[in-house]
Parts: C-alpha cells; sequence; structure tokens
C-alpha cells in the first residue's frame, strides 16, 4: 500500500455523492442494461490519468503550468486561464455542495440532529484534515474511506446475490433503452472528470519524488490501473444493487434518499447503515479532494507555489469548502447540485481532453515519454465518443432528433 497514492486519490475525487446518486438512478432505471458505459468510462479513465500522471513525473509540471507553456500568444494564455479557473474552481464548489450534503445525508440517517449540523461537521473535517498541510496524512485518510466505502458496496452486492448472466450482458454488449442517454452521459461524466487530470498531474511527482523515471512510471501506472479499477468496481456495485432492488422488483426508486428504504426488504434492518456509511464515505473523500484539485488547478495556471502550505493555495482550497457549505446550509437541492456539476463536467472534459493530447505530444517536454500513435488513438477515441453523445443529447434537446 505505500506504492499506492494518487490513483487512490482519483478514485476518491470520482466515487462521491453523485457517482453513488447516477449509478443507482441507472440501475434503477435501467437495470443492467448501461453497465458497458461504466465499462468505457473506466477504460477511459485509465487512459486519460495515465497520460497526466506520466506528465507529472516526466516534467516535474502539473497539467495547468503545462499549459501556460504550450500556448505562448498571450491571449490565448489568458483565455486558458480563464476557462481553467472558471470552470475548475467554480464547478468544483458546486460539487463540494453536493459532496457535503451527500455525507450529511449519510450521517443523518444514522442520528436524529439537524442535516445542517453534520454539514458543519463534514465541512469542518474536509477543512482540518487540508490544514495539516501534510499530503501523506491526508491520503492515508483518503484510503481508509474509499476502503470502507468498498467494502459496503460489495458486501451489498454478495448479499442480494445478482443475475450474472445479465450483468455480463449489459457489460460487454452496448446498448441505449429509450431515455436512457442522458443516464449514459451522466454515468460518464461522474467518472471521467476533468478536475482530476489536474489533481493526478500535480500530486504524481510528490508521491516518486527522487524515484528513477523508469521506475516511477511503473508504479505509478500500476497504482492508476489498479485504483480506477477499484473505482469501477464500486461503481458497478452500486448499480448492481439498484438494479436488483428496484430495476427487478418493478420498484421506482423516486430519489437517492430513499434508497436505503428500498433495500431493507433485500438487507433487513441493517440496509440503512449500510447506505448511510457508504455515501458518508462517498461524500467525505470528496469533499476533500474536489477542493484539493481546485487548489492545484488554479496555482498551476496562475503560477503560483503547489504547496499545501502557501496561503494562496490554502485560500483556494478554503473558498471551495466554505462556498460548498454555504450554499449547502442554505437547503440546496443536493441532486440539483450535481445534476449542475455533472453537466458542466460534459461539456468540459473534450476541452480539457483535447488540451492534455496537446500537451502529451510535446517532443520537448516529454521527450521520448511523449504519447505515441496508440495514446493519440485513445484519446481521440475517448474525446470523439463524449462529445458525440453530449452532442447527441443535445440535438435532442433542441428537438432536431427524435
Amino acid at each position: 500500500m505505500k506504492r499506492f497514492g494518487p490513483g487512490l486519490l482519483v478514485t476518491a475525487a470520482f466515487i462521491g455523492p453523485g457517482t453513488v446518486t447516477t449509478a443507482s438512478v441507472a440501475g434503477a432505471r435501467f437495470g443492467f442494461a448501461l453497465l458497458w458505459s461504466l465499462l468505457f468510462s473506466v477504460a477511459a479513465t485509465i487512459v486519460l490519468q495515465e497520460m497526466a500522471a506520466r506528465l507529472g513525473l516526466i516534467t516535474r509540471q502539473d497539467l495547468a503550468e503545462a499549459l501556460r507553456t504550450t500556448f505562448k500568444r498571450p491571449y490565448m494564455r489568458a483565455a486558458v486561464a480563464v476557462l481553467v479557473v472558471s470552470a475548475i474552481a467554480f464547478g468544483n464548489a458546486a460539487f463540494e455542495t453536493g459532496n457535503i450534503i451527500g455525507a450529511a445525508l449519510g450521517l443523518a440517517v444514522l442520528t436524529d440532529l439537524p442535516m445542517v449540523l453534520w454539514s458543519l461537521v463534514v465541512a469542518g473535517l474536509a477543512f482540518a484534515l487540508l490544514a495539516t498541510g501534510v499530503y501523506r496524512i491526508v491520503e492515508r485518510v483518503l484510503v481508509a474511506l474509499v476502503a470502507v466505502m468498498g467494502l459496503v458496496f460489495l458486501v451489498t452486492v454478495v448479499s442480494i446475490k445478482p443475475d450474472i448472466p445479465a450483468l455480463l450482458h449489459g457489460l460487454l454488449w452496448p446498448s441505449v433503452p429509450a431515455g436512457s442517454l442522458l443516464t449514459i452521459i451522466a454515468l460518464i461524466g461522474t467518472t471521467v472528470v476533468p478536475y482530476n487530470l489536474f489533481l493526478h498531474s500535480s500530486v504524481a511527482h510528490e508521491k516518486w519524488r527522487g524515484v528513477p523515471a523508469e521506475q516511477a512510471l511503473r508504479e505509478s501506472r500500476a497504482d492508476t490501473f489498479l485504483s480506477i479499477s477499484l473505482g469501477g468496481l464500486i461503481t458497478l456495485a452500486v448499480v448492481t444493487t439498484a438494479a436488483t432492488a428496484f430495476f427487478a422488483g418493478g420498484v421506482e426508486m423516486t430519489s437517492a434518499a430513499t434508497m436505503a428504504q428500498q433495500l431493507e426488504p433485500l438487507l433487513g434492518a441493517g440496509a440503512k447503515y449500510f447506505f448511510a456509511a457508504g455515501f458518508l464515505c462517498a461524500g467525505i473523500t470528496s469533499a476533500i479532494t474536489a477542493p484539493l484539485a481546485a487548489a492545484y488547478a488554479t496555482a498551476g495556471i496562475l503560477g503560483w507555489p503547489r504547496d499545501l502550505r502557501d496561503r494562496r493555495f490554502q485560500a483556494v482550497w478554503a473558498a471551495i469548502i466554505v462556498t460548498g457549505l454555504v450554499f449547502a446550509v442554505l437547503g440546496t437541492r443536493p441532486v440539483a447540485a450535481i445534476v449542475f456539476a455533472q453537466a458542466a463536467n460534459g461539456l468540459l472534459l473534450p476541452i480539457v481532453a483535447v488540451f492534455l493530447l496537446a500537451v502529451m505530444n510535446r517532443a520537448d517536454i516529454l521527450g521520448e515519454h511523449r504519447n505515441r500513435l496508440t495514446g493519440n488513438i485513445l484519446g481521440t477515441v475517448v474525446i470523439l465518443t463524449v462529445t458525440g453523445l453530449a452532442a447527441a443529447q443535445l440535438s435532442r434537446i433542441a428537438g432536431i432528433v427524435g
């Protein structure tokens, strides 16, 4: 486990209340039919995050720093800076609202104390962890939380004994049931998270500081593959739980908050505790990583030190937490906040991925470690697929298709 870290940060970041909610909706409405999109999401995340980690290890720069030197003209550099700061920072503030509310919902299930109080506790915990300024402490906390979350959902899957043939069919045979396109986009958008590219490139070279490049690359790739696969397995468990509990029984899931109640016939009185623990861990892990990622991205694009103890760095993640807390306390609906953030991700992802590909083909900073043909093809497939799905949904909304 000492060799793990950055990959688990990425997993902790995308396994949040948004993923739990989206995966629950996918399973409840469409059963196992959309599992192929989850498989695509995990593969796409591994491809893009490997590039981001390689960039950090070889250049000792994060994606934001590399973008600042890639575009030479002042107006292009300014445009990229505005895009990164506004989309990543403000988008993460929206995520943080859902993260705090989601973790608070998990705690509220277990006690009669008000949501506002638990929101304050969750925000205070995230603030305290980041205020330590020590990456290893944050890392170890996240590893523990992700492990607990994985155990909760995987135990649930074992308990419900899903239809394995139907699960494998949905995983390996792509289909787009009527009305499922938006859910497919949301499932991809909640896994392939743009700010994780900035986070991973920033943290990778900190983890393997002083380690020979080839060894660091091998260990980083193993970390990325195993950690993100773990995240995909957890999401698969959530979809499976919802599909078995709701879709198979023809039961309607009116909201994510009712999931614990609906699972009681399958798991008994302990169902709400399983779900509460998972939702709590999902919210806390993302409540920590979203502000951290925003701070790394903002510092990199503006040329600030990427130091957890730097006052400007701390001001960014503190602003994200405070903003999320304010909206949580004001009673912002968690589903609305999560959907807004996912929609922003869907629009931002192709742009950030194109920027990443442009940087990864720079021989002047990456040398022999720049992207080869295979990497460029895989990255292009991801971009075209996500862009095509988003365009199809926008066409439907506009009444052009269907």
